[in-house]
């Protein structure tokens, strides 16, 4: 019973994260600040930015910490690479000019795939349960061994 509630409690807990995507930002209106977002950089904030972070930069992400005056403040979390790689951040802030943006995408929550998600965990968990609740037994009397044998011992 007690690796039923572990399952129940690993995924509850999965389940409180959910299952998040990057959505293109509404055009126009700019991500609520504190918000996770990702920004695409154009060959201009690559050629701006590659001093401090890489020349090679395809799109930062992390959380927006002040946006205004043509400027967003972001705590890098992550950066990916134009060749595929991917640089993981701590936070660290860095400025980064509107015109440096290609395109601009928000972290949401994505309800079909957190439905998804919870119905195989439920599903487990289920199993699981049940597993524990009827036993992991053949459903067969156990064998008991009679040991009628003699044993002999050598004489020193």
């Amino acid at each position: 019973m007690r690796t039923a509630r572990s399952v129940i409690g690993f995924a509850l807990g999965v389940l409180s994260a959910g299952c998040y995507t990057l959505k293109p930002a509404d055009s126009g209106a700019l991500p609520h600040l504190g918000s996770t977002v990702a920004f695409d950089v154009t060959d201009l904030g690559r050629v701006s930015l590659g001093g401090t972070m890489g020349p090679e930069i395809a799109q930062i992400e992390g959380r927006l910490v002040e946006s205004g005056h043509g400027e967003h403040v972001i705590a890098v979390t992550t950066v990916r690479l134009l060749r595929g790689g991917v640089q993981v951040w701590s936070g660290e802030k860095v400025r980064v000019r509107s015109e440096y943006v290609g395109s601009a995408y928000e972290r949401q929550l994505s309800k079909g795939r957190t439905v998804a998600l919870g119905a195989a965990i439920g599903g487990v968990t289920a199993y699981l349960v049940a597993r524990n609740l009827i036993g992991a037994g053949s459903g067969s009397e156990p064998v008991v061994v009679n040991d009628t044998g003699i044993s002999i011992r050598a004489r020193p």
